[in-house]
């Protein structure tokens, strides 16, 4: 059963009740960790703000769980009760069933020209605009002051340097040297970016997946056999180390090294911990690229809102509300606007997101225009912590993905 964070209300109430009156629905997926940072609370702002400047349309908002919201937008899809928006992580399973708007028909010229094009371009399906843009991040790699200046070491530019900086760690006691979080919660990520880091990804250029090409399988050889084999990634098998407990010991001051996107910075500085941020290394230097991720917001074409819709979604990407929501949840602003007002400010919670804004006009983003692509994201999660476990098989493993991503894609393409 899918559990609501927030349950569906009217936010504001602003403007006149006539018959005549649009209530727009938008389901939102929730940024906070608390109630007291809820992404209730910046919606039912938003919306009161609109509402007080077009008083013939309603903003009424749900906000669930990541951990829910994806499914209980596909609830209400297949039940003939679309949203008119939805903010979630995946949109090509809509495009492809004709369920969008394309974005041409919804927002005006200026906003669609403002997002930051390699952002935008993400979001086409059949070479058509369907998602926006709604949140970024990138990663970098976050390592502990304190403990490398203790180890007398300085972060890694190569991966040779950065399996010497965990051996010096590891003699130093720490428990983590380098967190590996392969576990289900998220190992589609923390392997994305080793394939980048490996010189390759899930896909070539033209966008197959090579996900059991030589060169991953040499990047996940060198995983288990120079990182995890010589015990320098902790006392839980990255198979069943997820991200949020990676984040967790690292800020209670136990990793010295990890993967991490911008959410990070105020998890550890809550702790107290001293850490640095350098791009993440590569096999002989700096990684091919890094990979960013993107949330996307939806307009469904069912209740026919698109003039209303596009009113209010160029009022969400106003500038001020794009930087607002981005400060607010520490990511990445997804216009052009916002995004250089951000990296030219010297704001206290803005300079710590400049590492990360310099690395998005490069980052690359999983396949989320494949159809296929959720599907093989689950069978990563589910699979790819067993390339690094002790009797794993880095080859085997990328193969069995390999055939499932195959097998998928051409199902999806069938079904297309």
């Amino acid at each position: 059963m899918v559990s609501a964070l927030g349950m569906t209300a009217t936010l504001g109430g602003c403007g006149s009740t006539g018959s005549s009156d649009t209530t727009l629905k938008l389901v939102a997926a929730d940024y906070g960790d608390s109630a007291a940072n809820s992404s209730k609370k910046y919606w039912a702002a938003l919306a009161d703000a609109y509402e007080a400047k077009h008083p013939g349309v309603k903003v009424q908002v749900s906000v669930y769980s990541w951990n829910d919201v994806d499914a209980k937008v596909k609830e209400m899809v297949d039940s003939g009760n679309a949203p008119d928006m939805a903010q979630i992580g995946a949109y090509a399973d809509y495009a492809a069933a004709g369920k969008l708007y394309p974005m041409s028909d919804t927002l005006s010229i200026g906003t669609q020209a403002d997002f930051v094009p390699q952002l935008a371009e993400a979001g086409d399906w059949n070479h058509t605009p369907y998602a926006m843009p709604f949140a970024a991040s990138t990663r970098v790699l976050f390592y502990n002051k304190t403990l490398f200046q203790q180890a007398g070491i300085t972060p890694p530019t190569t991966w040779d340097e950065l399996a010497s900086d965990a051996e010096s760690l590891k003699a130093k006691g720490v428990k983590y040297p380098f967190a590996l979080p392969l576990g289900p919660e998220e190992a589609q990520a923390e392997t994305m970016q080793w394939l980048l880091s490996g010189g390759s990804g899930y896909t070539d250029d033209i966008g197959t997946y090579t996900i059991d090409s030589a060169v991953n399988g040499e990047t996940f050889s060198w995983l288990k056999d120079d990182l995890v084999g010589k015990g320098l990634t902790g006392p839980v098998a990255p198979g069943r180390l997820n991200r949020a407990a990676a984040f967790a010991a690292f800020a209670d001051g136990q990793v010295g090294m990890l993967n991490g996107h911008p959410t990070l910075i105020r998890q550890a500085e809550a702790k107290g911990v001293k850490f640095g941020m350098v791009p993440s290394p590569g096999r002989t230097g700096r990684a091919r690229a890094a990979m960013g991720v993107t949330d996307w917001m939806l307009a469904f074409k069912q209740n026919g809102h698109a003039r209303e819709i596009g009113s209010f979604l160029d009022f969400v990407y106003e500038q001020k509300n794009v930087l607002d929501f981005s400060r607010k949840y520490g990511l990445l602003p997804v216009t052009t606007s916002a995004s250089e007002a951000m990296s030219q400010s010297d704001a206290k919670s803005d300079v710590p997101l400049h590492a990360f804004l310099d690395q998005l006009p490069t980052a690359e983003q999983y396949p989320v225009n494949k159809t296929s692509w959720a599907a093989v994201s689950a069978a990563v999660k589910k699979d790819i912590g067993q390339a690094v476990s002790p009797d794993g098989s880095p080859a085997g493993v990328l193969t069995r993905l390999q055939s499932a991503a195959t097998a998928a894609d051409s199902t999806a393409q069938s079904q297309g």
